[in-house]
C-alpha cells in the first residue's frame, strides 16, 4: 500500500454523511414556529416565521442549546439556561432544545434516515488506503442516525454532543471535538483533513490548525465556506477522490520548505 501524506480524516455527519440537516431544519421550525406563535401572540407582535437562513446563520452546526440561545438572542429574546432534564416544552433554554429533540426523533422514526452515497464512497476509498477515518458532530443523536443508517461499522472513532456534554468540550467553533477526534484516532492536526458543511465548523477547523478543511456546500454557499477558510470546497463529495486529497497535502508539504526559505531571506 502507497503511504499517504496524510493520515486521518474526521467528517462531519449533518449534511455530510447523512441528509439529516434537512431533518434538523424541520424539527427546529416545528419548534421555534409553535415557541414564537406563542410567545409573539402574547405581546400583539406579528408572527415572523423560523427561515431557513435563520437555521443556517443561529443554529447550523452548534450544540442544541447554544443554538437555542443564539437564535431566541437574534429576536431580542432570553431565557433561563434551565437543566439538560428539563421536559420539553419548558421555558428554558433547555425546555425549547428537548422540544426540538423530540420533534427530530419523531421524523427520524416516521421517515428514516436518507444517505449520501457519494460520502460513503469517498470513506470507503480513504478506510481501503489506510487513512483512519472518524466522526465527530455537535449532535446527540449521532448513534441513533448512524444506527438508522447503518452506518457506524465505517468510523474508527465517533465523538459526538454526549462526549461534548461529559468531556465539557466547547461547542463549535471551537474546534474540540475534532481535536479530540483526532487524537484517539492517533494522527496529528496537520496530518488530517476536516470534512464539513457549517461555516461553524470550517471555523473550528482552521482554529483547530488541522491540515485541510474540505468544505461541503451543498446549499450554493461556496463563497462564505471560503471566506471562513476552507481550504477545497465541493458541492458534493463525489467531486473529490482519495487521490486528490492525497495531491493537496503532497503539494503543501513541498511548498512549506520553499515558504520556510523566504520567510529567512
Amino acid at each position: 500500500m502507497t503511504r499517504m501524506h496524510f493520515d486521518g480524516a474526521i467528517f462531519d455527519m449533518d449534511g455530510v454523511i447523512t441528509d439529516t440537516a434537512a431533518v434538523h431544519f424541520s424539527a427546529w421550525k416545528i419548534t421555534f414556529d409553535a415557541y414564537f406563535q406563542q410567545i409573539e401572540a402574547k405581546v400583539g407582535r406579528s408572527f415572523r416565521e423560523f427561515t431557513r437562513d435563520d437555521y443556517m446563520s443561529f443554529v447550523d452546526g452548534r450544540p442544541r442549546y447554544d443554538g437555542v440561545a443564539a437564535f431566541l438572542a437574534s429576536r431580542g429574546l432570553a431565557l433561563p439556561m434551565g437543566n439538560p432534564e428539563d421536559a420539553p416544552g419548558d421555558s428554558s433554554v433547555c425546555g425549547v432544545g428537548n422540544r426540538k429533540d423530540a420533534a427530530f426523533n419523531r421524523l427520524i422514526e416516521m421517515d428514516g434516515v436518507e444517505v449520501f452515497d457519494s460520502s460513503v464512497v469517498l470513506i470507503r476509498d480513504l478506510c481501503a488506503k489506510g487513512v483512519r477515518v472518524g466522526i465527530a458532530t455537535s449532535s446527540k443523536n449521532c448513534d441513533l442516525v448512524l444506527r438508522k443508517a447503518g452506518l457506524a461499522w465505517l468510523f474508527q472513532t465517533s465523538v459526538d454532543g454526549i462526549t461534548a456534554a461529559e468531556l465539557k468540550l466547547k461547542g463549535k467553533p471551537a474546534p474540540d471535538i475534532f481535536t479530540l477526534a483526532c487524537d484517539r484516532l492517533g494522527a496529528t492536526a496537520d496530518r488530517t483533513v476536516i470534512v464539513e458543511d457549517a461555516v461553524s465548523g470550517i471555523q473550528a477547523g482552521v482554529r483547530g490548525g488541522f491540515g485541510l478543511v474540505l468544505g461541503v456546500a451543498r446549499d450554493g454557499n461556496e463563497e462564505e465556506l471560503r471566506r471562513n477558510g476552507a481550504g477545497l470546497i465541493v458541492s458534493d463529495l463525489s467531486q473529490i477522490s482519495a487521490e486528490q486529497i492525497d495531491r493537496w497535502f503532497a503539494l503543501r508539504s513541498a511548498a512549506q520548505p520553499a515558504t520556510a526559505i523566504a520567510r529567512h531571506k
